[in-house]
């Protein structure tokens, strides 16, 4: 067989498709299409007696695939393994350098998929991190042990299938217990005086009350007001001082991967899921004018260093479109957070001069919008401060001291290319003078009260996580997601909700589990994996450090159990039709119902309706325009108009993604077969006769890109998640 000279390994058709465009004749490229190897499916693969050893099998999916890679391999005289840069694509080269045994495997990393990083690469190539491999392997062994040892208790107390994931339940518990904060909230009166006083030139001075005494002034009830009211009504007013000065807001840094989440989240309104999907096409490539290009950097990172080479091309740009005052002297640097990998760079535009309105033919309404955001904030991050003029106004009343305050911009600097207005911008104040009178035009007390924490969105629970060193760049997505996907939290007017079984989930959870699902040593296990990749622990010292309580919890779970499970079925005052006990709650799969305590018995059960315990589900009802909640009936779950009975409509419960058939406008809702099955059809039937007896999620296959993946249910795993094109399963992380 002819030798090739050289076979190249990366993880996904798009990223092979980009490369292949780089390279020349002598060169083969092919996608592993993700993991290769993992620990098998229906049993634990984690050998509890011999230092945590993981056992590694070949998914059956992947065996022709593996096949013909070690037999691309035996023809080539060298193999580059061109996998991502973070410790899953460090953990695949690892794989795959020991499955085809080639004598001249080189691992190559890039930042970017450009044809000079991609030749950078090669020219300097290096071996397999053995020590990121370790982090990963510690990571991956620690989340089996969680998911495989919990997930069966779950069962025992609600019903087959549920799940946990040792980082994702400590999501699951910052949003129950905000929850809990919420419902505890009891609100505080307060007031504040504000008013408007008018110049000598007759012009509006807005002032707020802040002082009385030279000391804070704090407000609890309308009588305190009204005192204050009446001596400032009946008052003379004077300017006491006059302060200007000249204030810079500087620029923020380009985006990291939570940084992007939020600001993308906030902005655009896509979920953390949808902007990692989006962010991967760009990195991978986007076909522009019949070359295949990557558009951004690599987008899973948490440092904000970005390489000499692209700060000139940015300053360069910036001189030439907006001129050199919206250049510093220096080229601006920014400092990472904590042990952020420098290695990495930011996430920013490959190339500046490729501008959002350059590209924008080629890319997808989504996919431009997610470029421009990141293509705005990089250069944003080279340019100038802006700069204001700000002005303060203290002025006397008697006893009391009111302030006014303003701010005008004299100079936009990096608000030029990225736009965000902040309390103040625009608020000019009338000109005034030291020992100035003024006169009273209007003074009010305004009646305010505290209000509860708010709820997470996908954004701020994100920002908490990395807050708290909860997770990792490549986690967080799937920290928020996952959680949906299980339905223990769903969305509610962009606000993330706990639902009652996710409440339920959790309060077993920390009943068996507290230490292990503390946020403080969920976070400590994150430096401890961190110092493996730096070589500073082994991995196998890591597992253990958290198997010792974890197994202690297992150890001591039956004594809790029983009286847990007793106390979430909860006893109601209806009363069974057959034979005259009091239901009781329980947990099936489409959620909760009233079942006799006297089973096996008696068999007697109906579903759960009650008062302002509703879900409210996407979409209006088409009669009368009004919401749709959830319900349950015998044969499972279906969306109803909340005025019912006044209006009876009802319709299948659609489970919040789009039909994934080419060209179908439908939506995926929930059917029940003949005999009770539980599938997923499109709403267009019989038109689409799209379906799958597994539930459909909207995350693309980061392996092939297919545009969904299906839950799964094992009987030693609980639920994960499997594309149904190439069968690749996600690893929770």
């Amino acid at each position: 067989m002819a030798k090739l000279s050289s076979l190249v390994i990366v993880e996904s058709p798009a990223k092979a498709n980009t490369i292949k465009k780089f390279l020349g004749s002598g060169y083969k490229v092919i996608a592993s299409v993700g993991h290769v190897m993992d620990l098998p499916k229906n049993r634990l693969g984690v050998d509890l007696e011999d230092g945590f050893s993981p056992e590694y099998v070949v998914p059956k999916s992947k065996k022709k695939l593996l096949d013909q890679i070690k037999k691309d391999a035996k023809a080539s005289s060298e193999v580059y393994l061109a996998l991502d840069m973070d410790r899953e694509g460090e953990a695949i080269a690892w794989h795959l350098n020991n499955y085809i045994k080639h004598d001249n495997v080189k691992r190559i990393i890039f930042n970017e998929i450009t044809k000079q990083a991609i030749k950078s690469a090669i020219d300097a190539p290096t071996a397999v991190d053995q020590n990121k491999v370790d982090a990963q392997q510690a990571r991956r062994i620690l989340d089996r042990l969680v998911g495989y040892q919990i997930s069966p208790i779950l069962w025992q107390i609600f019903y087959y299938g549920l799940s946990a994931g040792r980082v994702q339940t400590v999501g699951l518990r910052l949003v129950c217990e905000r929850e809990e904060e919420i419902e505890a909230f009891v609100a505080v009166e307060y007031w504040t005086v504000e008013g408007v006083l008018l110049t000598q030139e007759n012009k509006q001075l807005p002032v707020k009350l802040i002082h009385k005494d030279g000391k804070k002034i704090e407000l609890s009830d309308d009588k305190q007001a009204n005192e204050a009211l009446d001596v400032l009504r009946s008052s003379s007013y004077a300017v006491e001082s006059v302060v200007k000065k000249e204030r810079k807001r500087n620029p923020q840094p380009p985006y990291i991967t939570s940084t992007m989440q939020r600001d993308a989240a906030r902005r655009l309104r896509f979920s953390a899921k949808k902007i990692m999907m989006l962010a991967q096409q760009l990195y991978e490539g986007v076909d522009l004018n019949g070359d295949r290009v990557g558009l951004i950097t690599y987008m899973r990172t948490d440092s904000v260093r970005v390489s000499e080479q692209a700060q000139t091309q940015a300053r360069d740009f910036v001189e030439s479109s907006f001129g050199k005052d919206y250049i510093p002297s220096k080229p601006k640097t920014y400092k990472s957070k904590g042990k952020a990998q420098d290695a990495h760079e930011a996430i920013r535009p490959t190339d500046v001069g490729r501008t959002p309105d350059s590209v924008k033919k080629s890319l997808t309404k989504d996919q431009f919008a997610l470029y421009e955001l990141v293509w705005r904030r990089f250069v944003a991050s080279q340019m100038e401060s802006a700069r204001y003029d700000t002005t303060e106004v203290n002025v006397t009343a008697g006893p009391y001291t009111l302030r006014a305050n303003g701010r005008v911009m004299t100079f936009s600097g990096f608000l030029k290319v990225y736009e965000e207005k902040i309390n103040g911008d625009g608020d000019e104040l009338p000109p005034v003078k030291k020992g100035e009178a003024l006169k009273l035009e209007s003074m009010d007390g305004i009646q305010h009260f505290t209000e509860p924490p708010p709820r997470y969105t996908e954004a701020t629970l994100i920002k908490d996580l990395e807050d708290k060193g909860i997770g990792r760049p490549s986690t967080y997505a799937n920290i928020v997601s996952i959680n949906q996907d299980r339905e223990y939290v769903f969305k509610e007017e962009g606000k993330l909700c706990p639902t009652t079984l996710g409440r339920q989930v959790w309060i077993t959870l920390d009943r068996f589990f507290t230490e292990v699902f503390d946020t403080s040593f969920t976070a400590m296990m994150e430096q401890e994996l961190d110092k493996v990749e730096g070589g500073e622990y082994t991995w196998q010292r890591v597992v253990g450090d958290f198997y010792s309580p974890f197994k202690d919890s297992l150890d001591h779970i039956d004594e809790k159990k029983g009286g847990l499970k007793k106390a979430l079925q909860e006893e109601t005052d209806v009363t069974c039709e057959k034979c005259g006990s009091k239901l009781i709650k329980k947990w099936g799969r489409n959620g909760q119902f009233l079942a006799c305590p006297a089973y096996p018995e008696c068999r007697f059960s109906r579903p759960l309706e009650e008062e302002g315990q509703s879900i409210h589900v996407d979409g209006k009802c088409p009669k009368c325009d009004s919401r749709l909640i959830l319900k349950t009936g015998r044969y499972g779950r279906f969306a109803a108009c909340e005025r019912y009975p006044d209006c009876k409509h009802t319709e299948s419960y659609q489970i919040g993604m789009d039909c994934p058939r080419d060209g179908c406008e439908g939506r995926v809702v929930e059917k029940v077969t003949r005999r009770g099955k539980v599938f997923y059809g499109c709403s267009k039937y019989p038109d689409c006769d799209w379906a799958s007896w597994d539930k459909p999620v909207a995350t693309q296959c980061p392996a092939c890109e297919n545009g969904y993946v299906v839950q799964k249910t094992s009987k030693t795993r609980g639920a994960y998640l499997k594309c149904p094109e190439c069968k690749e399963e996600l690893v929770e992380s």
